[in-house]
């Protein structure tokens, strides 16, 4: 690998979409600290020179006496930054200090999982040889009082990040809690001391089968790739020789990680992603170090609108260089790197400094020339075009075609288009069954605390093959929802009847096992894999197909 730069550029996606995509705007590694000085005279210094005069005359002579300079003064660098790109962002010293602890992979707390039911936190599970397992915490118990302060907040509604934050605290301290647990007539008391807690960027691994693998990446942090390396080993040894890569909804994160996982499938010296930026110091050539850990055996990569920035520089190498086959939906379309600058009050200015290139030449950022409110929609408009249910509706530039190392066309200029498409499942995701999962969920907690001891004599495969949500379990989940108000057309509920019967097993799965059991059973209605896990011949012909003579560039 070949770099000139003295930063690691980073790579996020800023994105609102009502029907699922998250926000990511992500942190670097090393910061670039503000090392100018403005020359006497220049353009440059009447600019600043005339913010300084406006800011300075409000303070001085503005009628009214209550003016937040600072919030007025971040305000205008926000709506200034706009004028720029959509990723190019400025961050407070507060949102910098969550979104670095997020990207970072760890934080200081009591290491549970929440969720927030009929107004009420349960803990989901407590998070393996974490503090709180570590005092007696058990899944399904439910959060009466931090610190003998109710989580119930005004007008009767827990806000579940307002709960988790009063959790969150410095390593070595300690919080009280107050808990309701099934079975026990009178609250319990539990004292947890805080500790570091990881984040896992890599949700789950898994055998689908005697030979396919599948790996789950939510986004890239900086143990990313030791994650998926130890996920990977993992199913090797279980047999895997086939591999399904998920980076659906994956909103990205690091360069570096996203390099260092490509690194581990590609050969020696192929080209995984460029960039270049205004100064030569953001310029770099990735290329691959050569492990190719499957030793060229198939490889499945699933993406959607969701997969961007770092997630599609993964998608970009292996389908320009013809080591996987693409399957899913346009991925977002991100192909600007940031860097980040550090501001003297602890603030961040994430500044676009470079475009990326996938190996064939791909430029993939989509337009943003139209301004940032119609860049954030774009996603809804592919929705309402269709684009998510047929590919006749997908509009290709036809000026911006590209070739893969075996002269297979791609397309530039608004995402990764896959090689295979697959349609967005509407029936998947109703809003009766949108409103369904909580009152699943919860009956999932109950019935875990009922039967704990039975099912956790059964291993998970035993689970998987004699467990059946019975009719009678089906109807608890239903007639709790419709005496909430949660009401569906007779015809309706029966057309989901397995699909619910499905996740209600998988709820309960996630309570004993975890993510480990949840998957392997929720994935049993994923459309869009299951698909993919037919296509394993056509990514083996894909390694089979004759190299070019000429190399990418």
């Amino acid at each position: 690998m070949s770099s000139t730069k003295n930063v690691r550029p980073i790579i996020g996606l800023t994105v609102v979409f009502s029907l699922a995509v998250g926000i990511g705007i992500w942190v670097g590694t090393s910061l670039v600290k503000v090392p100018y000085t403005l020359p006497k005279d220049s353009a440059l210094t009447k600019v600043t020179q005339k913010f300084g005069d406006i800011l300075a005359h409000i303070q001085e002579d503005y009628v009214e006496d209550d003016v937040d300079m600072q919030a007025l003064s971040e305000e205008a660098i926000t709506k200034m930054l706009k004028q720029l790109d959509p990723h190019t962002v400025y961050i407070t010293a507060q949102e910098l200090a969550k979104n670095s602890m997020e990207l970072q992979g760890e934080l200081d707390g009591i290491g549970v999982n929440l969720t927030l039911l009929k107004g009420e936190v349960y803990i989901i599970a407590p998070i393996s040889g974490g503090p709180s397992e570590s005092v007696g915490i058990k899944p399904g118990d439910k959060i009466l009082k931090v610190d003998n302060q109710d989580v119930a907040l005004q007008g009767g509604n827990p806000v579940l990040e307002d709960v988790a934050k009063k959790l969150r605290g410095p390593k070595g301290t300690t919080v009280k809690l107050t808990i309701s647990r099934k079975n026990q007539q009178e609250p319990l008391e539990f004292v947890v001391t805080r500790d570091t807690i990881p984040f896992y960027s890599v949700d789950v691994s898994y055998m689908i089968n005697h030979d396919i693998g599948y790996i789950k990446i939510s986004r890239f942090s900086p143990n990313t790739h030791k994650e998926f390396k130890a996920a990977f080993s993992s199913l090797k040894k279980q047999g895997m020789s086939k591999m399904l890569l998920d980076l659906r909804s994956n909103p990205g994160g690091y360069v570096y990680e996203a390099v260092q996982i490509v690194n581990k499938v590609l050969s020696p010296g192929k080209l995984i992603v460029y960039s270049k930026g205004k100064t030569e110091k953001y310029n770099a050539k990735y290329h691959a170090k050569g492990e190719d850990l499957l030793n060229e055996c198939p490889i499945i990569v699933l993406i959607d609108e969701g997969t961007a920035s770092a997630a599609e520089i993964i998608a970009g190498a292996l389908q320009d260089n013809d080591r996987a086959l693409i399957v899913g939906r346009r991925s977002f379309g991100k192909g600007l790197m940031q860097a980040p600058i550090q501001l003297k009050d602890g603030s961040q200015l994430r500044l676009t400094v470079a475009r990326y290139y996938t190996p064939s030449g791909r430029f993939i950022q989509k337009p943003y020339n139209k301004g940032v409110d119609e860049y954030n929609a774009e996603l809804i408009k592919r929705f309402k075009q269709g684009e998510y249910f047929r590919t006749d509706n997908i509009q290709l530039d036809e000026t911006l075609k590209y070739q893969t190392s075996k002269k297979r066309i791609v397309y530039g200029g608004g995402g990764i288009m896959p090689d295979y498409f697959t349609p967005l499942d509407a029936s998947a995701e109703t809003i009766y069954l949108y409103q369904l999962n909580q009152f699943t969920q919860r009956y999932a907690l109950e019935y875990t605390d009922q039967y704990r001891d039975k099912l956790s004599t059964m291993t998970l495969e035993q689970y998987q093959a004699q467990f059946t949500v019975s009719d009678f379990m089906l109807s608890q989940v239903t007639t709790r929802a419709a005496k909430a108000g949660c009401q569906v057309e007779e015809a309706v509920l029966l057309a989901a009847k397995e699909r619910i019967k499905l996740r209600l097993k998988a709820c309960i799965a996630r309570n004993i096992w975890q993510e480990q059991g949840f998957y392997p059973i929720y994935h049993q209605d994923d459309d869009e894999l299951q698909n993919a896990l037919k296509l394993f011949d056509e990514a083996e012909a894909l390694l089979k197909q004759p190299q070019s003579e000429e190399a990418l560039p």
